[in-house]
């Protein structure tokens, strides 16, 4: 965000920047925080934005850090959930796909812990299942969690699904991402065994997880979560830019 007439600059990949000649992170944000009162970094490197953060003169917003989290889908999704659920407590949440490499899903994971009542049911194939350390957090927290390859068995019980794509952009071998991509998609008669009620999430983009023919359905809140994330984005921005100039 420059301080000149509140225009937006920036780089969508490394190879447009001077990181294509092997400036670090931090001599990077330095010279970046010499143009901008705010920052947002999304870098494909675990730990980047921390770095990012300690080395800044300007608010720092951890856009996605990697595989490890996404703070501001956390915000999006919360909000999202609450203004659905009408709560954040005593809630089943569902979350089926990428669970191995997703972001958004041990970033809401390690939200949801601390909110009282609230349990899990882990829907993926062997090879992308739940970290460790995020599954160390569900269990620090007492927090009841299910671990299934099975989303049929189980969407009944869920008062909130969370949908992820495999990542192609994860995998090393493209036989083991072509295997997988369509493990899990949603259609009208997997949803028909569902509560009247579930919300249906998706940090999107979405490939082929979720049938468009559940676009219409009134539990379908991808495109509404999407939104909720423009408002969640702008408030956070707008909170930062008062602390930047005082």
């Amino acid at each position: 965000m420059l301080r000149l007439g509140g225009s937006v600059i920036g780089f969508e990949s490394s190879g447009s920047s001077s990181a294509s000649k092997g400036e670090s992170v931090a001599d990077t944000i330095r010279i970046v925080s010499s143009y901008a009162d705010v920052c947002a970094i999304r870098h494909p490197k675990e730990g980047a934005a921390l770095v990012a953060s300690r080395h800044a003169l300007i608010p720092v917003i951890n856009a996605g850090d990697g595989g490890h989290q996404h703070p501001t889908q956390t915000l999006t999704d919360l909000m999202t959930i609450y203004n659905v659920k009408g709560r954040l407590d005593r809630l089943t949440i569902g979350f089926c796909g990428d669970l191995k490499f997703g972001r958004t899903v041990h970033s809401l994971i390690s939200a949801c812990v601390k909110y009282h009542g609230v349990s899990f049911i882990l829907v993926s194939p062997r090879e992308l299942k739940l970290p460790g350390y995020v599954r160390e957090e569900i269990e620090a927290a007492g927090a009841p969690c299910a671990e299934t390859d099975n989303l049929g068995e189980t969407i009944a019980d869920m008062d909130v699904l969370y949908m992820t794509r495999v990542q192609r952009e994860r995998f090393f071998n493209e036989e083991d991402y072509v295997r997988l991509k369509d493990t899990y998609i949603l259609n009208k008669q997997k949803l028909a065994s569902a509560r009247p009620d579930l919300a249906v999430m998706h940090p999107l983009p979405r490939v082929n997880e979720i049938s468009t023919e559940i676009d219409r359905d009134p539990r379908a809140l991808y495109f509404k979560q999407a939104e909720y994330g423009c408002y969640i984005r702008m408030a956070l921005i707008k909170d930062l830019l008062k602390e930047a100039r005082g």
